[in-house]
């Protein structure tokens, strides 16, 4: 649930981040202490949770990853473990990413697995923006101005 004192989700830190940044107004996060919470759900095996003392999951590559991309952190998460995780939860016979390695592919995890390689810079794959997961061409085009924060050390 939801709420004062709740506990903390990845998912919806995406989506007020994503909102702030539509809305013009990341200027009232505090970029390092929401950076530091969400590279603490990189886990051992290089995946990322949603929240604390939960499994990593393919589908955090982009919630936790976006979020980190649009106030300009991806570069304090260990990428190649990541990198490694996400494609160790694809299946190089069917096709797709499953939520982890050796569980059923699905669309959902399919998607943001690829939309996660994405950001990660992987140069087989388009770019995609961020806050709308839709290929950055396209918001290029229709001319949509989003507000990101510049990385820093």
């Amino acid at each position: 649930s939801s709420g004062i004192n709740a506990e903390s989700h990845a998912g919806q830190v995406f989506c007020c981040v994503g909102a702030l940044s539509i809305a013009h107004k990341l200027h009232l996060l505090d970029v390092d202490q929401l950076a530091w919470w969400l590279c603490e759900r990189q886990l051992l095996s290089g995946g990322l949770n949603g929240r604390p003392e939960k499994l990593p999951d393919v589908c955090y590559s982009w919630w936790v990853l976006a979020s980190l991309k649009i106030i300009g952190r991806t570069h304090w998460l260990d990428k190649p473990s990541l990198i490694k995780f996400i494609l160790a939860s694809q299946d190089e016979e069917t096709g797709g990413f499953a939520d982890r390695p050796g569980d059923m592919v699905d669309p959902f995890h399919t998607l943001f697995g690829l939309a996660g390689l994405s950001l990660l810079g992987d140069q087989h794959l388009a770019k995609v923006n961020p806050v709308l997961c839709l290929p950055q061409s396209l918001v290029d085009h229709l001319g949509l101005k989003l507000e990101t924060v510049s990385s820093s050390s």
